[in-house]
């Protein structure tokens, strides 16, 4: 019946590159000068040089790590993984694969990845977000945190099973032992007891009944949820309490610069001649 939701506060921003939790220091910092470096090869396949920047940025993907942290095995490795690929790549153009459709549909769609990511980091270190940014955030989440409720309920199978059980409790039966007897739900042997939740944690029927009682109210009509019916008494209510700014400041950190990202690209939108044709 639950519903699986990240608890609040705790929303991982996945849909930002990792560039999103470097210190917000890194964007301050200049870009190395490398217009005197001399290109270096760390292999050559068939006449065709392997450039050492092609390497390290394939070493981090692999890894998830600097180049420079890269062990020298794992350097020797990989190394041979990339000239494999090389050879590969080599043998497909010699065939004219590049040619194809689908591969150069794929081609493309790298192409449009690797230049959005870099625009992104771009805009990310030159946009940090501020404290007082992540603190009004933090604020505003803390602001709408819903309400955690306490209830037990009677899950049956028929609406027939649940407006009998109502009759019951109406003549003075006991809830708890009734779920015991009746409900099919594992909380039935715990008297129907489901504890502290979240409304966001439940199927959204079941929580808009809860949320519409009072303290020591049970449900005067069956709930219908896609796991059967349900009766539903609802024992009490709380205010949730907000866990420090500082333990989930990163969180919300990487959740507000999302927000200002998401905001970047909306006006991008609004600015763009976009044609759907499907």
């Amino acid at each position: 019946m639950r519903t699986q939701r990240l608890p609040l506060l705790l929303i991982a921003a996945a849909g930002l590159l990792a560039a999103c939790t470097k210190p917000a220091g890194d964007a301050a910092k200049p870009a190395a000068d490398t217009t005197a470096a001399k290109p270096v090869d760390v292999a050559t396949v068939n006449g065709k040089g392997i450039p050492s920047e092609t390497f390290n940025v394939f070493l981090q993907a692999v890894t998830g790590k600097p180049a420079a942290e890269a062990t020298a095995e794992q350097k020797s490795q990989l190394l041979d993984q990339l000239i494999n690929m090389t050879l590969a790549a080599q043998a497909a153009e010699k065939e004219g694969l590049q040619n194809g459709p689908e591969v150069k549909a794929r081609v493309s769609l790298l192409t449009t990845q690797i230049l959005a990511e870099a625009a992104t980091e771009k805009y990310i270190k030159s946009h940090p977000v501020s404290e007082t940014e992540v603190k009004a955030e933090y604020d505003a989440q803390v602001a709408h945190m819903p309400m955690e409720y306490k209830a037990r309920h009677i899950l049956v199978d028929t609406r027939e099973k649940a407006e009998a059980i109502i009759k019951e409790l109406g003549a003075g039966a006991d809830f708890a032992k009734l779920a015991a007897r009746d409900s099919k739900d594992p909380s039935g042997k715990n008297g129907g007891e489901l504890g502290w939740f979240n409304p966001q944690s439940m199927v959204k029927p079941f929580a808009d009944a809860v949320a519409a009682l009072k303290k020591g109210e049970t449900t005067q009509q069956p709930v219908q949820t896609q796991y059967g019916w349900h009766v539903i008494q609802l024992e009490d209510t709380r205010t949730p309490t907000a866990p420090a700014f500082e333990d989930v400041k990163t969180q919300v950190e990487q959740l507000t610069q999302r927000k200002k990202l998401q905001a970047y690209l909306d006006e991008l939108r609004k600015t763009a001649k976009i044609q759907k044709t499907n």
